[in-house]
């Protein structure tokens, strides 16, 4: 969904409709486009500064009053209502919608109680990734954060132990003992986790692989690797 327009958009933010992005145009200003970047604000919806032929591409109209807004598929949850759990996926740049979408499932299958993923080059709640969810979005709630370094050092101070799967780990994933309250990291597709995302992991894990290839699919990995903490966390209760 597209929302082109001050007064629609206004009206969608008051509503608390579920927006992806706000998009301004680079020189339109006023308290009317004010009103709406403050109701993005405490709606904790980024606002971007866009050149206006980008809003025109993206709305299709030149009579967008220098305001587009791009829906989302879900809500976001806020991260103190996710903060009392035992597992939390947090995705350091996974930009394929598809990927994202396979995680969502899985993560949900396999216990997690929130996936958290970042406002800035990653993928978000699009309609794709409703679909590749399969219906896991309606139960399990996905945050975002502006900053994963921050979230994580947030998440220690709550009492979790933060575990980044990464090729260059040194602990097997499934020779861990993971800790009551855990995070599990996993990086995007072909870069994997940055470096400091990584130092800020008490632990890097990785999977022992046989044959020529060094590493699976990001959602495949998350598969492997949350099954696995189930498994622990089912055998010690």
């Amino acid at each position: 969904m597209v929302l082109s327009g001050i007064h629609p958009i206004a009206e969608a933010l008051r509503a608390g409709t579920p927006l992806e992005r706000i998009l301004i145009a680079k020189g339109a200003g006023g308290p009317r486009i004010q009103e709406v970047v403050d109701l993005a604000r405490k709606a904790s919806v980024p606002v971007r500064f866009e050149p206006r032929a980008a809003l025109e591409r993206l709305s299709g109209t030149s009579a967008h009053q220098g305001v587009v807004a791009v829906g989302a598929a879900r809500k976001y949850a806020d991260l103190d209502s996710v903060i009392a759990s035992e597992l939390l996926v947090v995705l350091d740049g996974v930009e394929d919608p598809h990927n994202l979408g396979a995680i969502i499932r899985t993560a949900h299958a396999a216990g997690a109680a929130a996936v958290i993923i970042p406002e800035r080059r990653a993928a978000s709640l699009t309609d794709v990734v409703a679909k590749a969810a399969a219906g896991a979005l309606e139960h399990l709630p996905v945050v975002r954060v502006t900053n994963i370094n921050r979230t994580l050092e947030e998440l220690k101070d709550r009492g979790f132990w933060i575990y980044g799967l990464d090729e260059r780990g040194t602990q097997a994933h499934d020779a861990t003992e993971y800790a009551a309250r855990s995070v599990v990291v996993l990086g995007g597709e072909g870069k994997g986790l940055h470096e400091q995302v990584r130092k800020h992991c008490d632990a890097l894990l990785r999977i022992p692989m046989t044959g020529q290839i060094s590493s699976l699919n990001v959602s495949v990995a998350a598969g492997v690797v949350l099954f696995e903490w189930r498994r622990r966390r089912a055998a010690k209760a």
